[in-house]
């Protein structure tokens, strides 16, 4: 398809549910011309692809994803291995590849096999005290297992140097890209260590050059989310009508079928869409959040239940970011309680049109007084 495109022609990817239809022996000649017969009458309809320089971010970025995937896998292993000797070290850590759990890990594959030794090797800011890290570290050492043990260690430092790698291709590849503002205009922000799994660079700012807003700025979406979302979707929204195009292909909206006048189906549709996917781990983050999408959240959880309320706050975030992508929108947050009052005010005002159809009048029971 990029080969086609690079000759200047027009290439349209489509639906192959929109031509499967196809009248008597299937072969390849006659599948050609019944695709090119359903385009003269445009009955066939363009999927989203985003601009070449975007496929080629997102290239990027789905190999960091499953780099980051690998060398998860490879702690899984460090697990199974820890277990199988009885030491129980994962359980008294949060995170093994952490500072106390990598500088144990790195005695134990030295040599070292006193429990009392390996647990003064704690950081301070580990909950667990030395006794317990000491029985935790009580167990078998059984060679066959200390082998796996170090090759799933070796292998986990060989993933991270490849994701290290990675970011500073990707860094050098948007640093080419043509920007739109410049990183010296974003509001600074308060930083703190780099957290496991995030970029080696600055990949707020290299995307607020890109995009010439700070998505960042909507609650719930970090960097390496809003980094998902531009490298699966773009920064060109035009190429979507309106909004609801846009929620309709992240497969954020119901689709509704209908037979007879009636609707017998509202859910989602059935899609693999990584934005969507970052989008929803985004909403979910929000539960415990004092802002107006946070309010909106419980909301929708108390009305319909947590998994079809994240779904609808990921549909929201998405109409969020494609204002801000279209139209360089700042994203501004009223807060939980101007929500809150906002609602209460949009209840009452349908409470008193229910009640004035019916014939009736809302009564205030602390001054007795009609509401009108």
């Amino acid at each position: 398809m990029q080969v086609l495109e690079e000759y200047g022609l027009e290439v349209y990817l489509v639906d192959a549910r929109q031509a499967k239809n196809l009248p008597g022996r299937k072969t390849d000649v006659k599948d050609c011309q019944w695709l090119q017969q359903l385009h003269t009458y445009g009955l066939l309809t363009r999927a989203f692809r985003p601009a070449d320089a975007i496929c080629v971010l997102r290239s990027y970025w789905r190999h960091r994803k499953d780099l980051v995937e690998m060398a998860s896998m490879q702690i899984q292993l460090m697990h199974k291995s820890l277990e199988q000797m009885n030491l129980q070290l994962h359980k008294v850590l949060s995170d093994i590849t952490g500072v106390t759990g990598w500088r144990i890990l790195q005695a134990i594959l030295a040599g070292e096999r006193d429990p009392v030794v390996l647990a003064q090797m704690k950081h301070p800011s580990v909950q667990s005290s030395q006794d317990t890290l000491a029985q935790a570290l009580t167990g078998d050492w059984r060679a066959e297992h200390l082998f796996t043990l170090r090759q799933a260690v070796d292998l986990y430092e060989v993933y991270q140097q490849k994701i290290e790698a990675c970011d500073q291709e990707i860094e050098k590849y948007m640093q080419s890209l043509d920007a739109r503002a410049e990183a010296k205009d974003l509001e600074p922000r308060k930083g703190g260590t780099r957290r496991k799994n995030q970029v080696h660079f600055d990949l707020r700012g290299q995307l607020y050059e890109l995009t010439g807003t700070d998505l960042t700025r909507i609650d719930g979406i970090d960097a390496m989310t809003a980094q998902t979302v531009v490298s699966e979707s773009g920064i060109d929204m035009s190429r979507f009508a309106t909004e609801k195009h846009y929620s309709s292909w992240l497969g954020l909206c119901p689709n509704h079928q209908i037979t007879g006048g009636k609707v017998r189906r509202r859910r989602t549709r059935r899609v693999r869409n990584r934005a969507a996917q970052a989008l929803r781990v985004a909403a979910q983050s929000l539960h415990r959040s004092k802002t107006a999408l946070g309010a909106y959240f419980r909301r929708m959880r108390s009305r319909l239940g947590p998994a079809k309320a994240i779904t609808a706050t990921a549909h929201k975030l998405a109409i969020l970011i494609y204002r801000m992508l279209k139209y360089g929108m700042n994203y501004v947050d009223v807060g939980q309680e101007a929500y809150e009052q906002q609602y209460r005010e949009r209840t009452l005002q349908m409470l008193k049109r229910r009640v004035k159809q019916m014939g009736y009048a809302l009564v205030d029971l602390h001054s007795g007084e009609v509401v009108s």
